[in-house]
């Protein structure tokens, strides 16, 4: 799971980052929302949490910005504020859910698990395998198949895009984080992936991805 973080308060901030971080969590923190807007790509995240009370920009208008590009990725509303004039207004924009300061990272991990998770867990790819997007694991005929963070990384981008073409400058992003590496180098980890597989179910379209077809 990708998710953007957008927090002034710091230290709640690093606090989120670090408790979804070692659930295997990748985890895009910004103090800053301006700064956010200038280096994200929002369409490649699972779902984004905002504080609402910023000094920049409020989390309502940094959201706004974010939804021309990613409307269908669900966000919760991180506030310190209680009246419902803000809930209100929070629904409004199409938040998905809201979460009052002070509260328990469980309470927020639990939210976040609901929406990101709540169509399905496992997607079958073939007759014998499917891939659990809760904990990111393959299984071939109900048996774990052995695999890398990265690999883990780069199947969980495909089964949420079944069927599609996932471009290779979106499987930089989501599985190098954005780093500088070559086609090559995703051709490599194509190969060592499929050298574990029983079924060739990773597609390769020439000159413009990868993808997995449907069942």
């Amino acid at each position: 799971m990708k998710i953007l973080l957008v927090e002034d308060d710091e230290f709640i901030g690093e606090s989120i980052k670090e408790y979804f971080e070692l659930q295997g969590n990748r985890v895009d923190y910004y103090s800053s929302p301006k700064k956010a807007l200038e280096e994200i790509y929002p369409g490649n995240y699972d779902i984004f949490l905002i504080d609402i009370n910023m000094p920049e920009m409020n989390g309502y208008e940094f959201y706004e910005e974010l939804r021309h590009y990613a409307s269908d990725v669900p966000v919760i509303f991180i506030t310190a504020y209680s009246d419902i004039d803000h809930i209100e207004k929070a629904f409004e924009l199409g938040a998905a859910d809201y979460i009052k300061k002070p509260f328990e990272l469980k309470e927020l991990e639990l939210r976040v698990k609901r929406l990101v998770f709540k169509k399905v867990d496992c997607v079958k790819i073939t007759d014998n395998y499917r891939f659990d997007l809760n904990k990111l694991k393959l299984f071939y005929k109900d048996k774990e198949v052995d695999l890398t963070q990265n690999e883990r990384y780069f199947l969980e981008i495909l089964v949420k895009n079944i069927g599609q073409v996932v471009d290779n400058e979106t499987l930089k992003d989501y599985v190098w984080d954005g780093k500088e590496i070559c086609n090559n180098t995703i051709r490599t980890h194509v190969k060592k992936l499929r050298s574990k597989l029983k079924e060739n179910f990773i597609k390769n379209v020439r000159g413009s991805g990868y993808k997995i077809e449907k069942p």
